[in-house]
């Protein structure tokens, strides 16, 4: 781990400690959330952890850059990561089919299996967690594996269904709410994330890993689940 500052606004300096990602990464990052959490106090105004950096957001009023600079340095120096056992494993029932899930067969083709195998590959790994965001309780998540990795469609859809799981290259992620995007789709789950973060508390935070479960139309139906194909791309 090499610690990199970078200037990102007046009040905002991104804290580089690796460039590529890795699921090892994480220990580092979380250990330098919290240690920069404790160093800034009420100075602290947002820290947003990473794959690779934190986004650190301090009161420029009560704190210099060259302070806040200085203070980074301290609070990293001497780092050492923490135990990623301690983030919480979240169990995901997904109902995986191609009228919720798209591209099931398209991943699959890409893939050289059968739908059936992608299935049970997507579910034969435990996802960390990697950073939150592009909307309320949306995590990243991966690193899925080499062979089942799919770029992005090239055109996206404007209505991504809530729940919706699917893989854009190595990242697999969930979908909290309707909204456009371009991912493959795999299938849909009916966790409530939106409603986790609405509350102010994600379900998913860094460090957390996440378990896929592949449940039949019934179980899924049976839990209120929204069986609502997917819009067709234009």
């Amino acid at each position: 781990m090499k610690v990199r500052i970078e200037t990102a606004a007046m009040d905002a300096l991104m804290v580089r400690l690796f460039d590529a990602i890795d699921e090892a990464n994480m220990a580092w990052v979380i250990a330098a959330d919290q240690a920069l959490r404790n160093a800034f106090g009420n100075v602290l105004i947002d820290l947003v952890p990473s794959y690779t950096t934190l986004l650190l957001h301090y009161d420029c009023q009560q704190l210099a850059h060259s302070e806040a600079m200085q203070l980074i340095h301290k609070a990293l120096s001497g780092l050492t990561p923490v135990d990623t056992k301690a983030g919480e494993l979240h169990d995901i029932p997904v109902w995986y089919d191609e009228r919720v899930g798209p591209e099931l067969p398209l991943v699959a083709k890409r893939a050289g299996i059968s739908v059936n195998e992608l299935i049970k590959q997507h579910c034969n790994h435990d996802y960390c967690v990697f950073a939150l965001g592009f909307a309320p309780g949306y995590g990243f998540m991966g690193l899925v594996d080499e062979s089942l990795a799919t770029p992005r469609l090239k055109t996206p859809r404007r209505k991504v269904a809530a729940g919706s799981v699917g893989i854009a290259d190595r990242q697999t992620a969930i979908y909290p709410l309707l909204s456009p995007g371009g991912w493959n789709i795999l299938g849909r789950t009916n966790v409530p994330l939106f409603e986790h973060a609405k509350r102010g508390d994600p379900l998913f935070r860094p460090g957390d890993k996440v378990r896929f479960r592949a449940i039949s139309r019934a179980e899924f139906e049976a839990d209120g689940g929204d069986t609502t194909p997917m819009e067709e791309r234009p």
